[in-house]
């Protein structure tokens, strides 16, 4: 029975590290281990967003629409001003829109400073040699295609460039050429404070015949996962495309299933019509999304537009616009931080994007916990996170302290299980027999201290991604030299605390009879602790905070053991 309970501990203690393995692995841009990552093709995806072409084909759902993918409508459109690249910039977002379709190129996050160089900002959106990452949108003609569309050249119709003090909106409008007759006119208004960023898309029928088009928002990225954010050891959360429908909700559909669907859009296993919903790109502690909260019926894509070059989006009919008429269209377009709470009151399900994986069930309410700890209680990520777990170890103490209780009475019985081993150390059955008789005599139950803490797995792997998948608690300080709990400590302390206190947790645990155990007992937890050292600073206060909050309840068990033995002699 003793060595049942060491073959659980230690099971559950080697696929805990195999997990941590395959994390690392992953976070590093590696293959996992369970799922090989395809190559990918990141010198082709250079060289096609450097050149600008081929960059996010018009969506094709249709035989119909793959010629509209093709701009041959545009080199025969009047020229308009010089290409330029506008940049704007408010309190939260400095954006850089091309004028050559009006694409959103680059979304720089004011807020939010890059970890491994801090002089700059993250980048969400951009358009660069190493990476192709962009906001587009256009129109489509089912039967000829010839409209403008995200290639078509634009031209500035406002001046400004910054938020002014004391406005809540930043303006910026272009207006296309003109494509056999159709004009599009395209108003992005960047909040004061915000990271939804109202598009309205005007279509201008200047032509003497009716127009019948259909317009597509889409998001384009290169396939590429972002490298390590400074920590080693930690797994991130999912990189890649996601739809959302109130019916099937939160899909993800990763970017090596667009690559290996090629044209058979039906291997790809998400809503492709409802009359709700939005698409996404996700990658850790960011995001962007095209939204529309108002009903009506819209198609969503994916398909791959060059070497290593994806795009997802949705595409809407606008109705016949009349000859001389116009017709408008709004939509709103997120690039910002994972914030869970501020998520949930932009549109439904987009606090989705913020990926718990197969834990969301008891990660969302640890998260909401741990959040409304940090409002109500105390303005400290680093301070909640220390009250979330004397919260939790006051759910877990009766459970524990059976743990626990277990645990010292096999450790007050060792040395008579010592001595037996050794006196019938070459007759194992009567051993075994012998080993049982003292359980029954002592009402120890060896598998007792195991099963409360196996339990208990399922919450604090919950919480590690809570505190892994926060941008909450990205540059959020704890205290003194602790400045952000999303990084590791700077000068190891928190580290260095925490193997002290897992050593003094195996000091209080009892000693295994076999020789070779009782080694590996100080061995692994050594080796734990040594990968601790490069992760979060917030993880780290985590399990510190849990391992001392063990060490006291499990040492007044150990007392309270002791002293009724003592009475009891």
């Amino acid at each position: 029975m003793n060595d049942m309970r060491r073959t659980i501990l230690w099971s559950v203690f080697a696929f805990s590290l195999l997990m941590l393995w395959d994390g690392w692995l992953r976070h590093t841009g590696q293959p996992s281990m369970f799922a090989p990552t395809p190559v990918a093709e990141v010198a082709s995806a250079a060289s096609a967003a450097a050149s600008g072409a081929g960059v996010g084909s018009v969506p094709s759902p249709t035989a119909a629409q793959t010629a509209a993918a093709t701009p041959a409508g545009v080199a025969s459109a009047p020229v308009a001003a010089p290409r330029e690249q506008v940049v704007v910039s408010t309190d939260t977002l400095r954006a850089t829109v091309d004028t050559l379709g009006g694409n959103l190129v680059k979304v720089e996050l004011l807020k939010h400073r890059d970890q491994e160089h801090p002089d700059r900002h993250v980048v969400v959106l951009e358009q660069s040699a190493a990476h192709t990452y962009l906001a587009q949108s256009g129109l489509v003609h089912r039967q000829t295609g010839d409209m403008p569309d995200h290639t078509t050249p634009m031209t500035v119709l406002t001046p400004a460039r910054e938020l002014a003090t004391g406005s809540d909106a930043l303006e910026l409008k272009l207006e296309s050429t003109a494509v056999n007759g159709v004009k599009r006119v395209l108003t992005y208004t960047f909040p004061r404070g915000g990271y939804v960023i109202d598009v309205k898309q005007e279509v201008l029928n200047t032509s003497a015949a009716p127009v019948r088009p259909q317009l597509y928002v889409q998001l384009v990225r290169d396939g590429v996962v972002p490298a390590a954010s400074g920590f080693l050891g930690a797994p991130t959360s999912y990189t890649g495309p996601a739809f959302y429908t109130a019916d099937a909700k939160f899909q993800k559909v990763e970017f090596k299933h667009i690559e290996e669907a090629g044209d058979d859009k039906t291997k790809l296993e998400f809503v492709k019509a409802a009359d709700n919903g939005w698409v996404s790109v996700v990658q850790h502690y960011f995001a962007s999304a095209w939204l529309r909260n108002e009903k009506g019926t819209r198609e969503f894509y994916a398909h791959k537009v060059g070497p290593n070059l994806y795009a997802v989006g949705m595409l809407f009919s606008l109705g016949d616009v009349a000859a001389g008429q116009s017709s408008s269209f709004k939509s709103q377009l997120f690039v910002g931080p994972q914030e869970e709470k501020k998520l949930e009151a932009i549109a439904p399900g987009l606090e989705l994007v913020k990926d718990y994986g197969m834990v969301t069930i008891l990660a969302k309410p640890l998260f909401w916990l741990l959040h409304f700890i940090h409002e109500n209680v105390i303005q400290n990520w680093g301070w909640a996170i220390v009250l979330l777990v004397v919260l939790l170890k006051a759910a877990f103490y009766w459970l524990n302290a059976k743990a626990y209780a277990s645990m010292a009475k096999m450790k007050a019985i060792n040395p008579k299980i010592q001595e037996m081993r050794e006196r019938l150390k070459d007759k194992p059955q009567e051993m075994q027999q012998e080993m049982l008789k003292i359980y029954r005599e002592e009402k120890v139950n060896p598998v007792g201290g195991c099963l409360p803490i196996v339990i208990q797995i399922p919450v604090f792997i919950a919480l590690y991604w809570v505190l892994l998948s926060s941008v909450e608690i990205r540059n959020a300080p704890w205290v003194g030299w602790i400045t952000d709990l999303s990084v590791k400590d700077p000068f190891f302390v928190l580290p260095a605390l925490m193997t002290l206190s897992t050593l003094l947790r195996t000091w209080l645990n009892p000693t295994p009879p076999d020789p070779v155990q009782a080694k590996m007992m100080w061995i692994m937890p050594m080796v734990f602790s040594v990968m601790f050292f490069f992760f979060p600073a917030g993880l780290v206060l985590y399990w510190l905070t849990n391992n001392i909050l063990s060490i006291a309840q499990q040492w007044m068990i150990n007392r309270s053991i002791e002293g009724a033995a003592a009475k009891k002699a």
